[in-house]
């Protein structure tokens, strides 16, 4: 018992030390599992990098300032999916609506999205967008699993019992990502941040990691469903107007 409760000291005293809330544990498996996959990221993210490049003049990175641990900001790394300059308001409006409607997490870029580059659709799907993030993972600023770091906008309308789900260190992958995403509402993704913050441990770490894969193909398979609805949209419409037309 002794021996835990030193365990337990020290593993405090790393986190403090670091200021950004990874017990040894968890920096030791992002940092082992970061290396011993390393040629799989090098090589895909050089594959999405040149779709970047080829789809849309400008640069391949897209840097963006994101809330983190303890509500602290850091500029996280993406691939850039949308074209440069596209506007943001759309996206602000967007997600205030989430978070005060309860409707289901359902991304902007769902249906028809001018703002995305060639390509850019698929990568968000798939998450290959977010492989960058491997350089905030290895400086500290991020964990392979954890809640998603959000937008600054986004933090100022959190709730203070809301914003507990910035007692964890934000991840490329988490709880939420694998208990429904988009299918849940804001305050399910409140609710499984704030759950796993309080449960984190290796063994919680290791399931959600191997749940990503899947939880990624059946996003990919619901995008694929709402395309299918959306082409279908556009040829009622047409008839509707075409109705219209011959009745005026």
């Amino acid at each position: 018992m002794a021996r835990q409760s030193i365990s337990t000291k020290e593993t405090e005293q790393v986190e403090v030390a670091q200021g950004n809330g990874l017990p040894l544990w968890k920096r030791l498996m992002d940092l082992g599992i970061i290396l011993v996959l390393l040629p799989g990221p090098v090589i895909v993210g050089g594959l999405v990098a040149f779709v970047v490049a080829a789809g849309s003049p400008g640069p391949v990175l897209f840097r963006q300032r994101r809330v983190g641990y303890k509500g602290k900001q850091f500029v996280c790394f993406k691939f850039r999916t949308m074209h440069v300059d596209a506007e943001t308001d759309s996206h602000k409006g967007h997600t205030t609506h989430l978070i005060k409607s309860g409707g289901a997490m359902t991304k902007l870029d769902t249906k028809h999205d001018p703002r995305l580059i060639p390509g850019g659709k698929l990568l968000r799907a798939t998450g290959l967008d977010e492989l960058p993030q491997l350089i905030n993972v290895l400086r500290g600023e991020m964990s392979l699993v954890g809640p998603r770091p959000c937008i600054p906008y986004e933090y100022e309308v959190y709730e203070p019992e809301q914003r507990r789900r910035f007692d964890a260190t934000p991840g490329l992958t988490g709880l939420w990502q694998v208990s429904g995403k988009n299918r849940t509402t804001f305050a399910e993704m409140i609710n499984l941040d704030v759950k796993y913050s309080q449960q984190k441990s290796l063994w919680l770490d290791m399931k959600i990691i191997l749940k990503t894969l899947p939880a990624l193909w059946q996003q990919c398979q619901d995008s694929r469903s709402v395309k299918k609805e959306d082409q279908k949209t556009p040829s009622t419409t047409g008839m509707a107007k075409t109705v219209q037309s011959y009745q005026g």
